[in-house]
């Protein structure tokens, strides 16, 4: 009994503690607020000494900011007249809850609606297009000739250089490329990325943009260009990793739950990506990995990695294994400072200058 109130005592002093620092992080996030991951890469060697997952830090980062969003902030909207073209899908979805929940008008058009296209679309201030990589160039055709002059066009798939010259060439009002860089089983936008990919007349958009900054989303600005061949490495080739590592853990019949209870941090983390990978739709993942025939190449080359030292490891060559890791540590630390910053979407009330982005 002595134990467990002096436990009790101990608990309720670490916990006062806490709310003490977590009131002083949320004082100084008031003044200015940087974005998730300069915060997380600040402190990212602390927590692994401590044994604390990035995760669960992100999670405290995340409901800091939350704590700073004034809840009255998004009910003083200028309601807006907008069109999701498979609004139905899980994505779709997302966008239309959180658009009609600050107050603006949102209709759906799926692919049995089309009789009404010009009924969804002509009026529309904003077209939205939520569909599956393959159908999304053609989706932007049909759609175009509904289309007013001042519509403005965007998509939110994971590709961009295709969408995005369809969009330009196909309807002659605003043109954007949005990628949602989450899943759809967000509660909200809060620390999600959105890569935002310019195309013709900005500030049409700029009420969308600034809805997603109020929302506690985190905006990234690139050229099309530069988005693709960033997702094919950022995207594709993990996509491969982890479907490969699922693919294995199920084939090798691994006791996961068992693996769980001795664990590190960076496991558990990584099984809980799996496990988040496996729980989409399949083919959404697939057609991640098959969009394009640079991903293709791209996760070709990977594999050939993962064959290449294997066949190290089978021969036991410790001596190559050694040089593949020194010559590998060497490039991250020539490379670990000019990795791509985000970018101030007020950018895109000025002249927008790309930048020089190589993989």
């Amino acid at each position: 009994m002595p134990l467990k109130s002096s436990y009790s005592d101990q608990l309720k002093k670490t916990d006062q503690s806490l709310i003490a620092l977590l009131s002083d992080r949320i004082s100084l996030l008031a003044s200015e607020q940087p974005s998730l991951d300069e915060q997380l890469a600040d402190i990212a060697p602390l927590l692994a000494q401590a044994g604390i997952p990035e995760s669960v830090w992100a999670d405290v980062v995340k409901s800091c900011h939350a704590s700073l969003t004034p809840k009255s902030a998004t009910n003083h909207v200028s309601p807006r007249q907008v069109t999701i073209i498979g609004g139905r899908g899980r994505m779709g979805r997302l966008f239309q809850e959180q658009l009609s929940l600050v107050g603006h008008n949102v209709s759906v058009l799926e692919h049995e609606d089309w009789e009404y296209a010009e009924q969804l679309l002509s009026q529309a201030e904003l077209v939205l297009v939520s569909v599956p990589i393959e159908h999304t160039v053609d989706v932007i055709k049909r759609a175009a000739k509904y289309l007013a002059p001042n519509t403005a066009l965007c998509d939110i798939t994971s590709i961009k250089i295709q969408p995005t010259q369809a969009m330009l060439e196909h309807h002659c009002g605003p043109v954007m490329g949005l990628h949602p860089m989450f899943g759809p089983n967000i509660k909200s936008f809060l620390g999600q990325k959105v890569v935002v990919c310019p195309g013709r007349n900005n500030d049409s958009f700029q009420w969308l943009l600034d809805f997603l900054e109020r929302k506690g989303g985190e905006l990234i600005v690139c050229t099309p260009e530069e988005h693709d061949r960033m997702m094919v490495i950022i995207q594709a080739t993990q996509h491969f990793c982890r479907f490969s590592l699922g693919v294995f853990l199920a084939q090798a019949r691994v006791e996961i739950e068992q693996s769980l209870t001795m664990s590190t941090p960076n496991y558990r983390q990584e099984i809980d990506i799996v496990k988040r990978l496996f729980a989409q739709n399949p083919n959404l993942c697939v057609d991640i990995m098959l969009a394009t025939e640079e991903r293709c190449n791209a996760i070709s080359f990977l594999a050939n990695t993962y064959s290449r030292l294997a066949r190290l490891v089978a021969r036991k060559d410790r001596e190559a294994l050694i040089k593949e890791f020194e010559n590998t540590q060497s490039f991250f630390e020539e490379k670990i400072n000019s990795f791509l910053q985000p970018l101030n979407t007020t950018a895109l009330k000025r002249d927008f200058k790309p930048q020089n982005i190589g993989i």
